[in-house]
This record gives structure tokens, sequence and C-alpha cells, in this order.
């Protein structure tokens, strides 16, 4: 598993571009809104300690992680929107939902940034308990919302 061997919140930003004057759309979904609020206050967190600026960072609530394709596109459809990032958790049930759910979010969200060439960020944690959800969402194993806010603000200087 990627994250036992790199915490999600330890990146080197000495190679960051300057965004004070980039525009970020936060697509964040409901279910598990314990977990998504911490995941996005991460992000937010972090693009700020970088030099966005709070007016300039957007947040938009979807249901549930499924929903982030369609709030991703609304947003990214935006000339003024620099780059998308989405945060959703999935937590592995007794069927299937979550292969099904994860595989459809990771293309649609592909498919948006390939659509309007901008940075579309899969912030998506995908775990098998609860308990590992949490260790990406602050805890042992950092914030997933970290890191896709330094995924956006790497891309954007690509």
């Amino acid at each position: 598993m990627a994250t036992a061997l790199q915490n999600l919140s330890t990146y080197d930003s000495s190679g960051f571009i300057d965004i004070s004057e980039k525009r970020f759309g936060l697509v964040v979904a409901e279910w598990n809104r314990e977990l998504t609020d911490t995941l996005s206050a991460g992000a937010y967190e972090t693009l700020l300690k970088h030099g966005a600026k709070p007016e300039n960072v957007f947040r938009n609530t979807v249901p549930g992680s499924f929903e982030l394709t369609l709030g991703a596109q609304l947003l990214a459809q935006h000339e003024e929107v620099d780059a998308v990032i989405c945060l959703g958790v999935v937590i592995k049930g007794d069927t299937k939902h979550d292969d099904y759910i994860c595989h459809a979010v990771a293309q649609g969200l592909t498919t948006v940034g390939l659509k309007y060439n901008k940075p579309v960020i899969f912030g998506l944690v995908t775990t098998n308990t609860l308990e590992q959800a949490w260790d990406r969402a602050g805890g042992q194993h950092g914030n997933k919302g970290v890191e896709a806010a330094v995924a956006a603000i790497q891309m954007l200087g690509f």
C-alpha cells in the first residue's frame, strides 16, 4: 500500500509556482461527511499556505463520491477556474459497490480533465475500513486532501 510508504501530508514545495492569482474549485462528497470535511480542510489550508487567496478557493458539495465527476465538470467548464480538486471517501462494504464507484469516478475525472485541459485531481480515499479512512484523513498516513492540493499546485506548474 502506497500510503504505508509515504505520508500523504509530506511533500517538497521548493518547485511550486506562484498560485496567488490561481482559482481552485473543491468538489466535496457529503457521504462520510466527517471524513470529507477533514480532507477539505486539509486541501484548503494547504492552498492558503502556498499563496492562494481565500476568495479564490470555492467549495461545492455533491451527495456522494459518484457525483464528483459531474461536480468537477460543472466547475471545470468555467474558464476562470484553474484547477479542480475532488474529495470523497469510499469504504468497502458487503457488496462490490466500491469497485464500481471508484472506477467510474477515476474514469470520469480523467475525462473531465482532458476535456477542459486543466488539472482535475482525484482525491478519493478508498479503503477497506473506517479506521483506514481516518488514517488517511489526518491520521497516521497524513491527509489525502493535502496531497490532492499539492498535486493541483504541481500540475499548474507543469
